[in-house]
């Protein structure tokens, strides 16, 4: 991990960036921006020796937020329902009015997603980072794959022009003490409710946090005028229908999968991990053994301690 650096972490209370800004803050000074909407939020991410300060990036005043950070990790976003106006504002030139406050940093990391990718039609199918870009039309945030897009190429066009060496991940289902994806399944499979998804199959390549936080420096390290563009995603891709499965099983319970079909809309949302696995080695956290972490962090009543070849069979 990184020690001993001055690193800006944008959007510290939300699901990715608070572990990882918690992680860093051990044995690095720590300073993090957010409009802090919720109440205890900042109070939240201050007890863990963090700087915070209450800015809207958007807006492109900084006040006296320093500007010799040596590391910018630009993980919040604007996920507008339907307000395309305000999600480009905050996502594309929110993200350059960043860059150039930050613009003498060693490096900065810019949070892209892998909903940036056109759907295919084949829904095991591996995105690399050269396939067509394009709508993925993925609920609740329709405006949620342009503006990223959008915020890429402003990403790019610092990276150029301000000589910042940037690295642009487009991060998967991450997941971990805070939620994520599976968490939102888990609970719906844990009260009895159907697990809701746009395919069958609707797989995905699901990383833990622990595994972003390990990456993080040797992404970094990668970063690159031009910008360096890499997936940011697990090594095995798993579908909403076999991690149900396995949550029933962790539970004891019955469960099902509703498939509410969205024409148009990404049909599977796996990351090809050859260029990121090459910087980084392999994630070192199975999806099987973090989500049932996951399910002994919210239900640890209700776990069942796990059977021989159980884990490997739900995989099959």
């Amino acid at each position: 991990m990184l020690s001993g650096e001055k690193i800006l972490v944008t959007g510290p209370a939300g699901r990715i960036a608070q572990p990882l800004a918690r992680t860093l803050a051990a044995d690095n000074e720590v300073w993090g921006i957010a409009r802090f909407n919720e109440a205890g939020s900042r109070e939240r991410i201050e007890s863990f020796g963090i700087t915070t300060r209450q800015i809207d990036y958007s807006t492109g005043e900084f006040g006296d937020l320093p500007t010799d950070f040596t590391y910018l990790l630009h993980i919040a976003a604007d996920f507008s329902e339907s307000d395309y106006d305000r999600a480009l504002r905050v996502n594309a030139e929110g993200t350059g009015l960043l860059l150039e406050h930050c613009r003498t940093a060693k490096a900065a990391l810019v949070m892209s997603t892998v909903t940036t990718y056109k759907p295919h039609a084949d829904p095991w199918h591996a995105f690399t980072e050269d396939d067509p870009l394009g709508d993925a039309m993925a609920p609740p945030a329709h405006t949620y794959s342009i503006s990223k897009i959008a915020e890429e190429a402003v990403a790019r066009y610092c990276a150029r022009s301000f000589g910042l060496r940037t690295v642009i991940a487009r991060m998967c289902a991450a997941y971990g003490e805070m939620g994520g994806l599976p968490k939102w399944h888990l609970d719906a499979v844990a009260s009895g409710q159907p697990v809701t998804t746009r395919s069958d199959p609707m797989p995905y390549s699901p990383i833990h946090d622990d595994d972003i936080a390990a990456q993080l420096e040797a992404l970094l390290d990668r970063a690159s005028t031009p910008a360096f563009i890499t997936n940011w995603g697990g090594d095995e891709p798993v579908s909403v229908q076999q991690w149900t499965q396995y949550f029933a099983e962790l539970l004891g319970v019955e469960a099902s999968v509703d498939v509410q079909p969205i024409p148009g809309a990404s049909v599977g949302s796996v990351a090809d991990h050859t260029r990121r696995q090459s910087i980084t080695g392999p994630c070192t956290v199975d999806w099987r053994d973090g989500y049932r972490r996951m399910a002994q962090q919210y239900y640890p009543d209700r776990v069942r301690p796990p059977a021989a070849g159980a884990d490997a069979a739900v995989a099959s």
